[in-house]
């Protein structure tokens, strides 16, 4: 599960909350969100945790939706994860696939598009593209709580948005940035 929680904000009746955690080890959300590859493969970072938890059919069964581009999502099931699904998004890497920002926004947005399809009510989010992707961490995070606070609007089943943080340093990040954000879009 996560280890803290320190803020959340509603729009809509969804709710979006920054935690502390590991994104494998989130029982009560319907889908974990991969930072995969193009080949949808394990490695390093979340893709790998995630490949690591899930076990070998996992990569078996993504094998045949792969390769995928910057700013595509795909769904399929988590297998040993303890969830019902894995949405797996290539982000873009910073400084190569552009533009950055549109690319960024599209794999939050496909991804709960994902998520709506299959009905689903909880999605938990990685910071996408931050790692080895070299996304500098404030500004990912305002790519995607502006597109995750839009987003919310529209929204059917999903009510419940994690982004699960590594380490206390991005959580106090998001945090911050998610509540300056939401004060942005309270003030429109």
């Amino acid at each position: 599960m996560t280890d803290a929680s320190a803020t959340a904000v509603s729009r809509n009746g969804v709710s979006i909350e920054c935690v502390k955690g590991d994104i494998a080890r989130q029982p009560d959300m319907d889908a974990v969100v991969n930072a995969a590859n193009a080949q949808l493969q394990s490695g390093g970072g979340v893709a790998g945790a995630i490949h690591r938890a899930a076990g070998p059919a996992l990569t078996q069964e993504c094998a045949a939706m792969a390769p995928i581009r910057p700013g595509e999502a795909v769904i399929s099931g988590a297998h040993g994860l303890p969830n019902r699904y894995v949405i797996h998004c290539l982000g873009p890497v910073y400084g190569h696939d552009g533009p950055e920002a549109e690319l960024l926004a599209a794999c939050y947005r496909n991804a709960l598009d994902l998520a709506e399809a299959h009905d689903l009510r909880a999605v938990a989010f990685p910071a996408l593209s931050t790692g080895i992707f070299g996304y500098p961490m404030a500004e990912a995070a305002k790519v995607a709580f502006r597109t995750l606070l839009a987003r919310a609007r529209s929204l059917k089943s999903v009510r419940h948005i994690r982004f699960v943080l590594f380490d206390a340093a991005d959580l106090e990040l998001h945090t911050w940035v998610l509540n300056d954000i939401a004060g942005e879009d309270n003030a429109t």
